[in-house]
C-alpha cells in the first residue's frame, strides 16, 4: 500500500470507529431507562435525544469549517494560523453554547413542538432536556476541537475522546440511576457530565497537539495570533465558510425532516418501514464519512502546501476506496437485505412492507458515493459555496419530485431521496472540473 492510501486509512479508520460510537450516547440512555421506567420515560429519552440531535446538527458546520481551515494552515506550515483556527472556533463555540443555555426554554419548546410527543412524554422529555442542555457549551466546543484535530491530520484523538465519553456516560448513568435512584434525572446528569468530561479530555489532547504544531509561542507570536484572530479579512473568511456550511446543514435537516413527515402521512406501517430502511443508509454513511474525513484533512493540507499533484492523486485514491465501499455495500444489501431486516425488526407486516422497498436501498450506495467523497474534498478545499450550490440544487430536486410524484407513495419518497443523493454528486462532479482547471 503506497503512502497515499496509508495516509487515507490513517485518518479514515479511526474516524469510522468514532462514527460508530456516536449513536451510543443516546442508545445507552435508552437502554438504562428501558429497564426501570415507564413507557413515557422511555419515549422521553428517545424524544430528548432527537431534540438534541436536531439542535446540535445545525452547528456541526463548526467542525467542518475548522477542519478545512486548519488543514490548509498545516500545509502552509503556518503555526499562527493553526493557533488562530482553534481559538476562533472555540470562541464561536462558547458563544453558541451560552446562547443555547440562555435560550433553553424557547429552543427546547420549539424543538418539542416540532417532534410533537404526547403530553406525558413531553413532560418527561422536558425534564431530560433542561438538565442535558447545560452540556451544550461542551458539545459545541467538541465540534471545534474535533475539527481542529482532524485538520492536524490526527483522527485518533477524537476517537479516544468519543470512547472515554461513552464509557463515562455508561458508568455515571448507572451509578446515578441505580445507586442514587435518580431515574430520568440521573440519566440526564450522567449524559451531561460525560459531555463535559469528553470536552475536558479534548482540551488536554489539544494542548499536547498545540505544543507540536504551534510550539511554545513567544510573546510576539502570541500577539500575531491574537491579531490574526481579530483580523477583519480572516474573520470574514471564517464566517463566510461557516455561513455556507450552516445554510447547507439547514437544507440537509429540511430533507431529513420532510422524509420523516411525508413518510408519516402514509401511515404507521410506512413510517416504521422507512425508519428501518434508513438504518441501511446510516450504516453506509458511517463508513463513507470516514473516507470523507480523510479527504477533508489530506486535501486541505495538500492545498495549503500547494502540492497539487498530490492533491489530485488523493482525490483519485479517495474515489477508489469509495467505489470499493460502494460495491461491497451494494452486494451486501442485495444479498443480505432481507436477513438484515429480520435483525432490525420482528414485525412481519413491517418486514413485508420494507422488503418491497429494498431495491431503492440497493441504489443508495451507487447514487450516494460521489456526494460523500466530494463533501470531504470540498471541505478540504474550503469550497463551501460550491457545497451549498450542490446541496441547494439537490434539495430543490427532492422537493420538486415530492410535489410531482404521488407524495403518499413510499416508492415516490425513496425515488426523491435517491435522486437527491445522485444530484448532489453530479453537481459536485461538474463543479470539481471547473475548480480543478483553476487550481
Amino acid at each position: 500500500m503506497n503512502s497515499v492510501h496509508r495516509n487515507i486509512w490513517r485518518i479514515a479508520l479511526p474516524s469510522i470507529f468514532q462514527n460508530i460510537t456516536v449513536p451510543l450516547l443516546g442508545l445507552v440512555d435508552l437502554a438504562i431507562v428501558g429497564h426501570f421506567a415507564t413507557a413515557a420515560s422511555i419515549g422521553a429519552i428517545a424524544v430528548g435525544t432527537t431534540v438534541f440531535n436536531l439542535v446540535y446538527w445545525l452547528f456541526s458546520f463548526l467542525r467542518m469549517g475548522t477542519t478545512g481551515l486548519t488543514a490548509q494552515a498545516v500545509g502552509r506550515a503556518d503555526g499562527t494560523d493553526v493557533a488562530s483556527a482553534l481559538l476562533r472556533a472555540l470562541g464561536v463555540a462558547l458563544a453558541i453554547g451560552l446562547v443555547l443555555v440562555a435560550a433553553q426554554w424557547p429552543v427546547g419548546r420549539l424543538a418539542l413542538a416540532i417532534v410533537g410527543p404526547s403530553p406525558d412524554v413531553a413532560s418527561a422529555a422536558w425534564t431530560y432536556y433542561k438538565i442535558c442542555v447545560w452540556g451544550a457549551p461542551a458539545v459545541v466546543a467538541l465540534y471545534g476541537l474535533s475539527g481542529w484535530m482532524l485538520g492536524l491530520q490526527n483522527a485518533r484523538s477524537p476517537m479516544v475522546v468519543a470512547l472515554v465519553q461513552n464509557v463515562a456516560n455508561i458508568a455515571l448513568s448507572l451509578v446515578l440511576v441505580y445507586g442514587f435512584g435518580l431515574g430520568i434525572e440521573g440519566v440526564a446528569l450522567g449524559t451531561m457530565a460525560a459531555q463535559w468530561i469528553g470536552c475536558g479530555l479534548a482540551v488536554g489532547l489539544a494542548r499536547r497537539l498545540w505544543r507540536t504544531h504551534v510550539g511554545r509561542m513567544p510573546w510576539a507570536s502570541v500577539g500575531d495570533a491574537l491579531a490574526e484572530l481579530l483580523d477583519r479579512a480572516a474573520l470574514a473568511r471564517f464566517f463566510l465558510v461557516n455561513r455556507d456550511l450552516f445554510v447547507r446543514t439547514v437544507c440537509l435537516v429540511a430533507v431529513t425532516l420532510a422524509f420523516t413527515t411525508v413518510g408519516a402521512r402514509a401511515g404507521e406501517l410506512a413510517l416504521a418501514a422507512n425508519a428501518v430502511l434508513m438504518q441501511f443508509f446510516i450504516l453506509y454513511s458511517y463508513f463513507m464519512d470516514g473516507i470523507a474525513f480523510a479527504g477533508e484533512a489530506l486535501v486541505g493540507r495538500h492545498l495549503g502546501a500547494r502540492h497539487l499533484v498530490a492533491l489530485r492523486r488523493t482525490v483519485v485514491a479517495l474515489f477508489g476506496w469509495g467505489a470499493l465501499f460502494c460495491a461491497v455495500a451494494t452486494v451486501a444489501y442485495m444479498v443480505g437485505g432481507e436477513a438484515m431486516l429480520r435483525l432490525l425488526t420482528d414485525q412481519p407486516l413491517v418486514r413485508r412492507h420494507a422488503t418491497g422497498l429494498l431495491p431503492w436501498i440497493w441504489a443508495v450506495p451507487v447514487c450516494g458515493v460521489a456526494a460523500f467523497v466530494w463533501d470531504g474534498v470540498f471541505i478540504g478545499l474550503t469550497a463551501t459555496r460550491q457545497m451549498l450550490v450542490s446541496m441547494g440544487t439537490a434539495c430543490g430536486v427532492f422537493f420538486a419530485l415530492l410535489a410531482l410524484l404521488d407524495g403518499q407513495s413510499p416508492h415516490s419518497l425513496w425515488a426523491a431521496f435517491v435522486a437527491y443523493l445522485a444530484v448532489r454528486g453530479a453537481v459536485q462532479t461538474w463543479l470539481w472540473r471547473r475548480m480543478n482547471a483553476a487550481l
